[in-house]
């Protein structure tokens, strides 16, 4: 939640300097440099939230594993079968918290999570999970912004930028 205040805080002052008096004026812009300015605030959030998503894993005492894209992810209970492959069905139970441990959505209140791997219908995140996870195992991820909901939230519950826990088990594979 921080993170989004500052956020937004620099587009506030950003647009206080883009107001004039009234008079219209001619600004010519150097577009290299708003350019490195978008890249430098982007960098400071990206900054801020794996700096949150650290605190959250040592408080928690995790051994997450990371993925290239930023995804982290805790095999609590090992199942068995094959990985999950793409174009496979996935019905899972899942509790998904925000990192700071509100519950936002869960399978107890919205039933049970089903959705074909590699179709777009979830969170880029939870489908890239299902390629390390097998029938019958229990994990918990982290999903960054990014392969989150990133800019918008959900338009329910999930602000923008957030960081989303999952803790889920798969319950059957088809």
């Amino acid at each position: 939640m921080y993170r989004i205040i500052k956020y937004f805080s620099f587009i506030f002052l950003l647009s206080l300097f883009a107001c004039g008096d009234g008079q219209e004026t001619q600004v010519k812009t150097d577009p290299n440099a708003l350019k490195k300015s978008m890249e430098k605030a982007n960098r400071y959030m990206v900054n801020d939230e794996e700096a949150d998503i650290e605190d959250y894993v040592t408080r928690h005492g995790l051994e997450m594993l990371s993925t290239g894209t930023g995804l982290r992810y805790c095999i609590l209970k090992q199942g068995s079968g094959p990985l999950i492959q793409e174009g496979q069905t996935v019905c899972l139970e899942y509790e998904l918290r925000s990192i700071t441990g509100d519950l936002i959505y869960s399978s107890n209140n919205e039933g049970n999570k089903v959705f074909k791997v590699g179709d777009g219908s979830v969170e880029s995140g939870l489908d890239e999970a299902m390629s390390y996870l097998h029938e019958n195992d229990i994990a918990t991820l982290i999903i960054p912004s990014h392969l989150a909901y990133g800019l918008h939230g959900d338009d329910k519950k999930i602000p923008a930028y957030s960081t989303l826990i999952y803790t889920i088990k798969i319950i059957d594979i088809q």
